[in-house]
């Protein structure tokens, strides 16, 4: 029994092109995977196989391979090869058709060319091991637009609250969380049941996003911050600039140094919870101050203002290493 064969199939696994002396050589080219629009078919990359007349001369790959398979040496590989291409090329001048298991098709066309049809049971590229194609059914124009809704609404959301909580313990609130969690899920159990959406639902589902965003937006608004326990004391040698007074629309007079750098301390949505923390670090020995409302509506308290860059930031890692590593620098422009 003549296995060449078998040991072409074997060697095109490994190897883009494997001659058969006196015969032709198989070829293999890398095709990526691919997508058939109008059945929704998936085929996964593969090895896709030709056949070249021209390529005859013997580079020993082939008969090497069956001497070590068959532990038989180099010559007689050579010969059983030759035999083998005799009986093929006998087989087709009487018009046969000649299968080659797991390869292929050759055939002599009417035009007297020689002809191959390359098998498609066998993925020669290892790295598609275990891959198979298969049809995806179409996805419903449907689904795909309900789901551009359900990311824009939660993109929305989480642009309507930007908070930064600061270093400061705060008191749990676990209604906040309850109410993230419901929104995720909401979220989530859009996407898995979009199948099943229908007019009705979408409408139903607005609603209720509705009121999550109402409900998530009353809970921060009703959110204060206590501080439980002093900040620890530290002493740094820090040459005050010179300071003046201004009155604030409630008759209290408050400091205002000069200099635009600024050692953030935290930012507070209660102001008196700010002003308490203005007064525990006075009392610590720091020129601690607001500096006004940020963008998200927080109250900022400053350790220190500063002219100097240098002398902020030298300021800043002596407060970030001895008091709190989540102090920053802001820098405020005129």
């Amino acid at each position: 029994m003549n296995n060449t064969a078998k040991y072409i199939s074997e060697l095109l696994y490994r190897y883009e092109c494997v001659i058969m002396p006196g015969f032709g050589a198989f070829l293999t080219r890398r095709q990526p995977a691919t997508i058939h629009e109008s059945t929704n078919a998936f085929y996964p990359p593969q090895k896709l196989i030709s056949f070249n007349s021209q390529l005859q001369n013997n580079d020993g790959l082939l008969a090497n391979y069956i001497a070590s398979a068959e532990n038989i040496s180099y010559t007689d590989a050579v010969a059983k090869i030759q035999r083998y291409v005799l009986s093929l090329k006998e087989k087709m001048a009487q018009g046969q058709r000649i299968e080659l298991d797991k390869i292929g098709s050759l055939f002599t066309s009417v035009e007297n060319t020689l002809q191959f049809e390359p098998s498609q049971e066998v993925n020669y590229l290892s790295e598609a091991f275990g891959l198979y194609s298969f049809a995806s059914p179409e996805i419903n124009r449907e689904v795909e637009i309900a789901r551009e809704v359900y990311k824009k609404e939660v993109e929305a959301i989480e642009e309507v609250t930007p908070l930064t909580f600061t270093p400061e313990k705060r008191r749990e609130r676990p209604y906040l969380q309850y109410a993230a969690v419901a929104a995720i899920v909401l979220g989530i159990g859009g996407f898995f049941g979009l199948k099943q959406i229908s007019d009705n639902t979408v409408s139903y589902n607005n609603q209720e996003w509705q009121k999550a965003n109402q409900e998530i937006e009353n809970r921060i608004q009703e959110a204060t911050f206590e501080i439980s326990n002093p900040l620890p004391t530290i002493s740094l040698n820090i040459v005050k600039e010179e300071q003046n007074t201004t009155t604030t629309s409630t008759n209290e007079s408050i400091e205002v140094l000069s200099g635009k750098y600024h050692i953030v301390a935290g930012a507070f949505r209660i102001e008196s919870n700010a002003n308490k923390k203005v007064e525990s670090l006075k009392a610590q020995g720091f020129n601690a101050r607001l500096i006004g409302v940020n963008k998200y509506g927080l109250h900022q308290v400053v350790y220190e203002t500063y002219e100097n860059r240098s002398e902020a930031l030298q300021a800043l890692r002596k407060i970030k290493n001895q008091e709190s590593p989540k102090a920053w620098l802001f820098i405020q422009e005129n």
